[in-house]
């Protein structure tokens, strides 16, 4: 299980999961709709304990729905042989990823908001996670699609709940925080209010480099230097 999981490419790929979580949170039409989905998971005038519940089941009902979609990418790697094509052919999707959440394929922009909204409340919070995953597109659907990808290129299903997972963190910690309504968190979310064209441009630059060095093979290449120095990190015993 240890030599499925310790691998380059999955060590240069948490944190690009990650931060496509964290961009996702930041991007325009997620943020601004923060707050109301706070206090419909919790109901009006909630205490902070019944708030922070309701941000943990929203989390949760949108972590599943992230996982589940990673794992199907890691199982369809898992049995795909071509290698080189996937890289090929999912190089240039991530690039073209990154030039949607940078608001420069204007036809690929049309959010699919859900119909329907489960009762509010604490019982519906995870239901509503589940309606906020599969239904807020495009932004979620750049950053998501190339964690997809190189959850299909892990060719681990292992790896690729991993990944899901780490998605999920980057876009769900910073609900939570805002749920415990920490000071700095409410300062740096208004900081990137004013400044979210410059992280939507950063985010989409991230996508379009990955997707550059899958295109060209490079990857695999900086995976394996990720790889080589994970090892040197693990063999390496101080001496007293």
């Amino acid at each position: 299980m240890n030599e499925i999981i310790l691998t380059g490419s999955l060590f240069a790929s948490i944190p690009i999961a990650l931060f496509a979580g964290l961009v996702t949170f930041f991007s325009p039409c997620i943020l601004p709709i923060v707050p109301g989905y706070l206090g419909y998971v919790s109901g009006s005038a909630a205490p902070r304990a019944k708030l922070l519940l309701g941000a943990l089941l929203f989390v949760l009902g949108f972590t599943a729905v992230f996982v589940s979609l990673t794992l199907v990418s890691g199982f369809a790697g898992s049995i795909m042989n071509y290698r080189v094509v996937i890289d090929r052919v999912f190089g240039g999707v991530v690039v073209v990823l990154g030039l949607v959440m940078m608001g420069m394929t204007n036809f690929l922009q049309n959010t699919i908001k859900p119909s329907w909204r489960p009762k509010v409340g604490l019982a519906g919070a995870p239901l509503l996670g589940i309606a906020f995953a599969l239904g807020w597109t495009p932004c979620i659907g750049p950053a998501l699609g190339t964690v997809m990808m190189l959850s299909t290129q892990q060719g681990s299903t292992v790896n690729a709940i991993i990944l899901g997972v780490c998605f999920s963190l980057g876009l769900g910690v910073p609900f939570m925080l805002v749920a415990a309504g920490f000071g700095w968190m409410t300062r740096s979310v208004g900081f990137v209010k004013r400044h979210i064209r410059g992280f939507n441009i950063l985010g989409g630059l991230m996508l379009i480099i990955v997707g550059v060095l899958m295109l060209t093979g490079n990857w695999d290449w900086m995976t394996a230097k990720a790889l080589e120095v994970i090892n040197g990190w693990l063999q390496f015993t101080p001496t007293v």
